[in-house]
């Protein structure tokens, strides 16, 4: 058995340059030994989970969909606001919602509190190191996985399949 106690995970976090987008989050998987890369699931886990903690007047991440990975989310502490295709629907402590691959969503806090959750995501084998790749509808770009787990955003227009290849 592996074990964690979530007090001796440190936090990570992350910021955008000029302030909207703001996390902090304890990789639990990793914690219990994940190994990301891998893909043989004894080290990589059939699954992530992780603790959330998104500050007063943040925002999670741009407006996204995965390709692959799905997400479920179980509130902790906190209001937040979801936004997916159709709606904003605010959610608090004892909430769950989950999202399936090209379900766009986004996540941010409606409180004056943190706004704390876990997610839990399955670990899609297929596409790259880390077997997904995200869209973002608002400015119509990808993030995908290069050789070496290297993550990049990328926009462009759409093309042919076979454009440049013969």
């Amino acid at each position: 058995m592996r074990k964690v106690n979530l007090n001796e995970i440190p936090e990570q976090e992350r910021k955008s340059p000029k302030g909207k987008f703001g996390r902090a989050s304890k990789n639990i998987s990793v914690a219990l030994g994940r190994e990301p890369a891998s893909l043989d699931l004894s080290k990589r886990h059939p699954f992530d989970l992780a603790l959330v903690r998104i500050p007063k007047g943040k925002v999670l991440c741009p407006y996204h969909a995965h390709a692959a990975e799905s997400e479920l989310y179980l509130v902790v502490s906190g209001r937040g606001s979801v936004r997916d295709k159709d709606e904003t629907t605010e959610v608090g402590s004892g909430d769950a919602f989950f999202f399936q691959p090209g379900e766009a969503h986004q996540l941010w806090n409606a409180g004056d509190e943190d706004f704390v959750y876990y997610v839990i995501a399955d670990n899609p084998r297929s596409g790259g190191a880390t077997g997904d790749s995200c869209y973002y509808p608002d400015s119509g770009k990808w993030a995908v996985v290069k050789e070496g787990s290297e993550e990049v955003c990328v926009k462009g227009t759409e093309t042919d399949y076979f454009d440049g290849e013969e």
